[in-house]
């Protein structure tokens, strides 16, 4: 009964969403050539651009100045979505705002976006004319087991409703992490993703892909690029919308095949299909359980949660 409910409401917001695709007004902002910024060769110990020719962002690989001038001439916005669960509201949010509002795009207008499902009162935070925190409450709903459908879910609503005529990039984050360095422009791109911190240093043959092939998730052995982590998406709002459409089709799919994968796994299935544009080194979401391998030279956001696949 459950199933079909949640199926029933996915499937509602998936043609909510094909219906408003046509209307969407994405913004539009002129990149870069890579060659005004780009520095892969300053840094040979790493992968630094992919197969489909994709910048890798390690510190040292890019020129922040030309980034900044570029950016800051084209006056954008950016947009932080956190993801707060009950059981992380108390201990976690507070981390993440306080270190976001140092670190996050420091010098451009940003709006944090708190996803809730139960209320908490935000810590104080030294405010800022650059900052806007926005609480957008989505409820609690005992039959969405899975933290990340329910949320998602309210995220690619809240993008329709008014997300993408505020920001230009959108993030979305977990709130299990706590900014340590600059996460400047660098990071901007039509299509961002992540690399795990732990898989991008083992084997790809053992990548913990989806390999049920009745799941839409599924990516077939011998192939794959990277292992992508959840904690962090990013791009435009209009192709954070893409993703969050493909995903939740997904979950359409899985459940109708008496399937349920993760989360991280169609995400990488989405990305394994749509190459991200730039791809965030491991510096951006290191895992404060793991050694510091001599690769890693400073750690933009650590992730303070126990090593899991």
């Amino acid at each position: 009964m459950y199933s079909k409910r949640r199926m029933l409401l996915l499937i509602s917001f998936v043609l909510s969403l094909l219906l408003v695709e046509r209307y969407f007004r994405s913004h539009q902002v002129e990149e870069l050539e890579l060659s005004d910024w780009f520095m892969p060769r300053r840094r040979p110990d790493v992968i630094t651009t992919t197969d489909w020719l994709a910048p890798v962002i390690w510190e040292g690989t890019f020129n922040r100045q030309v980034l900044e001038d570029h950016y800051r001439r084209r006056n954008i916005t950016v947009g932080l979505a956190v993801l707060v669960s009950g059981r992380f509201a108390h201990k976690s949010l507070g981390l993440f705002l306080r270190s976001a509002s140092k670190y996050f795009m420091p010098g451009h207008r940003v709006i944090f976006y708190i996803l809730m499902d139960t209320f908490v009162r935000l810590p104080g935070i030294a405010r800022s004319p650059l900052h806007t925190f926005r609480v957008l409450k989505t409820g609690i709903d005992y039959t969405w087991h899975d933290l990340h459908l329910l949320h998602m879910k309210n995220l690619g609503a809240n993008i329709v409703s008014y997300i993408q005529d505020e920001v230009d990039f959108l993030f979305c984050m977990a709130v299990d992490q706590v900014f340590q360095n600059r996460f400047g422009v660098e990071t901007l791109a039509p299509s961002v993703a992540q690399l795990h911190s732990w898989w991008y240093f083992r084997n790809t043959k053992n990548f913990p892909y989806e390999r049920r092939r009745n799941s839409a998730a599924f990516i077939p052995l011998g192939q794959g690029d990277f292992f992508y982590d959840g904690s962090t998406v990013g791009g435009t709002p209009h192709q954070v919308l893409n993703f969050i459409d493909k995903y939740l089709q997904g979950v359409i799919d899985d459940t109708r095949n008496g399937l349920n994968s993760t989360y991280e796994r169609h995400l990488n299935k989405y990305f394994f299909l749509n190459k991200p544009t730039k791809l965030l080194s491991p510096e951006y979401n290191w895992d404060s359980a793991l050694n510091l391998p001599i690769q890693i030279q400073y750690v933009k956001v650590a992730r303070r949660t126990e090593r899991n696949s």
